[in-house]
């Protein structure tokens, strides 16, 4: 039995700096978003990469430009925080149809296993229209770590990351099927939203 090739995914990725965005230093949250995903999913990906300031309006329209594009999946990470020029929150919810905060629980769960200062991260997660948009944190280790989750020593999962919510999520706003390589990240769906095999 073999399964239909992958759907094929266009995913926004946005970082969100204001120095990263004029050149001060290296943007490190598009490379990290674009290799975490590469290696999590199985799907055949089209990434549109957005480098941007901390400005609201200007976050929003970025946002719903990459979702009228056809990104079924929108990730940002940076200005999360609660610095006055952290408005990556605002602007996301600011074009939200659903909010989704159970990502946003989940994701500084992980976070406090490791600093105390998670309870101040803003994270949220939202729907518009067919598409996911989820803030993440800023840096790379705490971008995989919040998607991936905590795996032991033998590599079993200590605590679930958000990704393994996503797909199910996607199926469930009308979004491609996504795939997952489980030694990644395990996928989670209800028995009767797991996608059939086909015969060879």
């Amino acid at each position: 039995m073999t399964l239909d090739k992958p759907d094929p995914v266009r995913i926004g990725i946005v970082s969100v700096s204001d120095r990263a965005s004029t050149g001060v230093y290296e943007d490190k949250g598009l490379p990290a978003l674009k290799d975490w995903l590469t290696r999590a999913l199985k799907n055949p990906i089209t990434f549109e990469a957005r480098l941007i300031p901390d400005e609201k309006d200007g976050i929003s329209a970025a946002l719903i430009e990459l979702v009228d594009a056809g990104c079924s999946l929108v990730l940002t990470t940076g200005g999360t925080g609660p610095a006055p020029r952290d408005v990556t929150p605002e602007a996301t919810l600011a074009v939200a149809h659903k909010e989704m905060p159970g990502f946003g629980e989940q994701m500084r769960q992980i976070s406090l296993r490791f600093v105390p200062t998670a309870i101040l991260s803003r994270q949220c997660a939202v729907i518009r229209g067919k598409s996911l948009i989820i803030n993440l944190p800023g840096q790379p280790k705490s971008i995989q770590e919040t998607l991936e989750g905590l795996k032991g020593a033998g590599g079993e999962q200590l605590v679930p990351g958000i990704f393994a919510a996503v797909p199910y999520c996607v199926d469930l706003i009308g979004g491609p099927y996504l795939e997952t390589h489980d030694d990644v990240c395990k996928a989670f769906r209800p028995k009767s939203a797991i996608r059939a095999a086909r015969p060879a």
